[in-house]
């Protein structure tokens, strides 16, 4: 079958999904929070992506979802979806979409349904290419002495107490993973758990910075169908 042919199906699947749902195909319920994202620069290794080696803060939009819409209680795919405000200058943002994942090296692309929301990494499951290598990234949770439910309600109940940080990271498909950004996810929003942003990777990228070219056909036309779907 044809990428353009697959990238059809994808797009008329994620549109039915959506507009039966009436929410993301995937990802359908989740928390909008107001977040922050420090990047702690280069530390004396080069990444060959200017804005990875300057430190500084930027404003986020994050939203932590249940991937299936499984009941609370179950374990599900849970997401993590960044958007860094002005990344790359005035209306230039950066978009990452997280999903909850396997730790062991050969298994860093496979996702795993998880109940807690700090239990493990999230991961990006496709590489990019940063500054020309290709890597994957992932976000990595500082972990509470207790669990924290992956449900909205859940995950509202324990950011009232306070922020949850993850540390972000990219290595190389078997590489040590090198952190490159601090992310700290605070006050939720008062919008619907169906609202989201509209995440796009291939729409909020950077130079050096990119999702890498594999099945990005098919994602695209994926994503189009979703929010198609969804209005």
């Amino acid at each position: 079958m044809s990428d353009s042919l697959r990238a059809r199906g994808a797009r008329t699947g994620f549109r039915l999904l959506a507009r039966l749902r009436r929410a993301p195909a995937f990802h359908p319920r989740g928390l909008t929070c107001t977040g922050e994202l420090t990047v702690v620069g280069g530390n004396g290794a080069a990444w060959g992506v200017p804005w990875l080696e300057r430190s500084g803060r930027h404003e986020c939009a994050v939203r932590l979802s249940r991937g299936v819409g499984l009941p609370g209680p179950l374990p599900d795919w849970l997401g993590l979806a960044v958007r860094v405000v002005d990344a790359g200058g005035p209306g230039r943002h950066l978009d990452l979409l997280l999903t909850t994942s396997a730790r062991p090296p050969l298994l860093r692309h496979l996702p795993l349904p998880r109940g807690n929301a700090l239990g493990g990494p999230y991961s990006g499951l496709l590489p990019y290419r940063v500054g020309g290598r290709r890597m994957l990234l992932a976000a990595f949770p500082r972990r509470r002495l207790r669990p924290v439910p992956g449900s909205p309600s859940g995950l509202r109940r324990t950011l009232a107490e306070r922020p949850l940080v993850f540390d972000l990271r990219a290595a190389e498909p078997l590489g040590r993973w090198r952190t490159f950004a601090v992310l700290t996810v605070r006050a939720p929003l008062p919008e619907p758990p169906d609202s989201t942003p509209g995440y796009d990777v291939y729409g909020h990228s950077l130079p050096g910075l990119a999702p890498g070219p594999l099945i990005a056909t098919v994602r695209r036309a994926a994503y189009q169908g979703s929010r198609e779907g969804r209005r």
